[in-house]
Order: C-alpha cells, then sequence, then structure tokens
C-alpha cells in the first residue's frame, strides 16, 4: 500500500497569533529550535515543511472581501492511514500555544482517477 498525503493545517485562535507577534527574540528563538526538533525527528513523514500563512481573502460569486480566520500555517506529511498522519502531529510545538489545534486532511490526488 502507497503512502497517502496529508495536509496539516495549524489552526489558533487569533488572540494567539496576536500574543505571539509579541514574542521576544529569545521566546522567538525557542519555539524555532522546537520546529527544528520536531521535523527531524519527523523527517521521513515530511513531504513539505510547509510556512505560516499571511492575511486570507474570501472570494464568493458576489465579491472579494477581507477574512479572518484560525488558519495559521500548514505543512504536508506522508503516512500509511489517517490515524498515523495525526500521530506525527502529538506533542507538537504548535499545541503550546494556547487553544492551539492542528487539523490533518487527507489529500485525494483526483488526476490518478
Amino acid at each position: 500500500m502507497s503512502m497517502k498525503k496529508y495536509i496539516a493545517l495549524y489552526m489558533a485562535p487569533i488572540s494567539s497569533l496576536e500574543q505571539m507577534k509579541n514574542a521576544t527574540p529569545e521566546q522567538m528563538q525557542k519555539g524555532t529550535d522546537m520546529w527544528k526538533t520536531w521535523g527531524d525527528a519527523h523527517k521521513a513523514a515530511i513531504v513539505e515543511m510547509g510556512t505560516p500563512l499571511g492575511k486570507t481573502k474570501t472570494v464568493s460569486a458576489e465579491k472579494v472581501t477581507d477574512t479572518k480566520n484560525e488558519i495559521c500555517g500548514y505543512s504536508i506529511v506522508q503516512a500509511d492511514s489517517p490515524d498515523a498522519a495525526a500521530k506525527v502531529f502529538e506533542g507538537h510545538p504548535h499545541l503550546t500555544m494556547q487553544g492551539a489545534t492542528i487539523d490533518v486532511i487527507e489529500y485525494v490526488d483526483m488526476s490518478s482517477k
């Protein structure tokens, strides 16, 4: 059975993201080090480490509007099952932020259908 890809969306309340913007350089470095440690521990599963995400626009049939949501970053991993993919994120440094969660979503490749 081949490995499937999963997109992990890092979610956090806007209030927690605002607090993160006020972090000291030392706090920022500690966070970076924690992410590097997580990445090194799971490098076999990581397809793309991802990045923080910026401002959101919502596009509808009527208009384009500025939107705020709790999505603040993403990563892409590969695993044998949804449970195995979710396990990669247990103890992830993102979860140290108050109210933070990680949504793990299976990537469905429609080109192979």
